[in-house]
């Protein structure tokens, strides 16, 4: 039940609003006038103050004031008999959610106190979300004990709550926007917002729109004003992804934003001042393209001012067992938080391998597993090919190659009279899910994986073809 303190010098007003608000469901405490009222607000909790303006001794600013100080997100609500417009508009000035006029109609009030719940219920949904943000992007978001990773921490820690301009390099698949994240999110800026932005991703006509914003009429389609990632991050931070792909017009008009922190909107001519935080990505070698005359070398070091480094996964080797914890952890309602590991040859398997895609292609190898794997453990044969499990699938020219060599090595020749292709391809695929269903001891949802199949286009394939299991063991039988 929703607590309401209400705060009134008159007893038959207190006595009609407690009779009338226990009925809405309230939990009534009754204060008879402001000095008993602002002492309850500075002892107890209460989710609404509902409050006369003008009461002896202590009057409903003073109430309103008492609460800013102890409780700014308690939302109150002024009674006054004199409904004049000054009043309302200070009280509104100090703080007061709402105003109500007396004497006023009691429908009335319970739809302001209706509006004020539900402002109450975001209020708090915010302050949830923002806490499960902070938790999500705190140094638990990074996976790692390696040394490397130490490094890494330690470095973000110094930098965090900094306004210093951070180049965050690393290859694909290494977490950069991640670690920009948790930079903003450790920062004195993480209640504004953080605006990321792939320069890469964007058309270079479209990209400087995207960063300073257009005025109506700017060029074709500009139908509406719209403010840049620079205007929407202001007090905030600007993450600049794939930093490294930026045209060079472009990396000029950057260079001024970054000095100057001040821009014009395309097609505009008022000078717009913002208070941003850089923090820029590259997967490029940076200092190598200014030399190559690819990039500007005074933007690179004005982006410069505080580098970081992340390692690529073959370089932290170590950190793989946590990092597959992790993931499983994060699937396992893939699984119906069914258990799920990984065999100890098939741990080895990715302990040998380089990685080239990181700690992504690391996170998807688990979605993966955890999808089409059965058992309660990934063994070598689960994994893909290049991690030294089986073919993911074979080339037209390999099965050609094994059919010939299952068929003692005879030569496949085409007769004169030819051949019936269509009837050719349907043994062909009859006999491959005939071996499909033998492999997996007729398992159908196995067979359907080693085919790259859905399941029910295999057995959709198998009534076609009129296959049974029965049809599948005695060919093994044969065999």
């Amino acid at each position: 039940m929703p607590r309401i303190l209400v705060i009134d010098d008159d007893e038959t007003v207190r006595d009609v609003l407690r009779t009338f608000l226990s009925g809405e469901g309230f939990q009534v405490t009754l204060a008879e006038g402001g000095e008993p009222g602002m002492g309850l607000i500075r002892d107890e909790k209460f989710d609404i103050v509902l409050t006369d303006l003008v009461m002896p001794q202590a009057s409903g600013m003073e109430v309103l004031k008492e609460a800013a100080a102890h409780c700014p997100d308690t939302p109150v609500i002024m009674m006054t008999a004199y409904a004049a417009v000054e009043t309302a508009v200070e009280a509104m000035k100090l703080g007061a959610f709402d105003y109500i006029g007396k004497p006023f109609v009691l429908d009335e009030l319970s739809i302001v106190l209706n509006r004020v719940l539900e402002h109450r219920k975001l209020q708090k949904e915010n302050i949830r979300l923002k806490k499960e943000l902070k938790r999500k992007y705190d140094f638990g978001g990074l996976i790692g004990d390696s040394a490397s990773m130490g490094r890494v921490y330690d470095m973000i820690e110094k930098i965090a709550d900094t306004d210093s301009t951070v180049l965050i390099a690393g290859e694909s698949g290494t977490g950069k926007e991640l670690v920009a994240r948790i930079i903003h999110y450790n920062s004195s800026r993480s209640q504004k917002p953080f605006v990321p932005i792939n320069c890469a991703a964007i058309p270079r006509d479209l990209l400087e729109s995207e960063l300073f914003g257009h005025e109506k009429g700017a060029f074709t389609g500009a139908l509406n004003a719209r403010a840049g990632r620079f205007e929407l991050a202001h007090n905030g931070t600007l993450f600049l992804d794939e930093i490294g792909e930026l045209d060079p017009s472009l990396q000029v008009k950057l260079l001024r934003v970054l000095q100057e922190r001040e821009f014009e909107r395309v097609g505009g001519v008022k000078t717009i001042k913002v208070d941003v935080r850089i923090l820029a990505a590259t997967n490029k070698d940076l200092e190598k393209a200014t030399r190559e005359g690819k990039f500007r070398e005074d933007l690179f070091y004005r982006l410069n001012v505080i580098p970081l480094n992340l390692p690529p996964l073959r370089e932290r080797l170590d950190d793989i067992p946590l990092l597959l914890k992790h993931f499983i952890k994060k699937f396992a309602r893939k699984r119906e938080n069914r258990p799920f590991g990984i065999s100890r040859e098939a741990m080895e398997c990715l302990v040998k391998y380089h990685w080239p895609g990181n700690v992504r292609e690391l996170e998807n190898l688990v979605e993966r597993l955890m999808i089409l794997v059965n058992a309660d453990v990934a063994s070598v044969a689960d994994l893909p090919e290049r991690f030294g499990g089986s073919p993911a699938m074979m080339s037209p020219v390999a099965v050609m190659t094994e059919m010939q060599t299952s068929r003692e090595h005879q030569v496949v020749s085409i007769p004169e009279s030819g051949v019936d292709l269509d009837a050719l391809l349907h043994e062909l695929e009859k006999d491959y899910i005939l071996r499909a269903l033998r492999m997996t001891g007729g398992v159908k949802s196995k067979a359907a994986n080693l085919l790259h199949l859905n399941r029910t286009t295999l057995i959709e394939k198998m009534k076609k073809m009129r296959i049974d299991l029965q049809e599948a063991a005695q060919s093994a039988l044969n065999r």
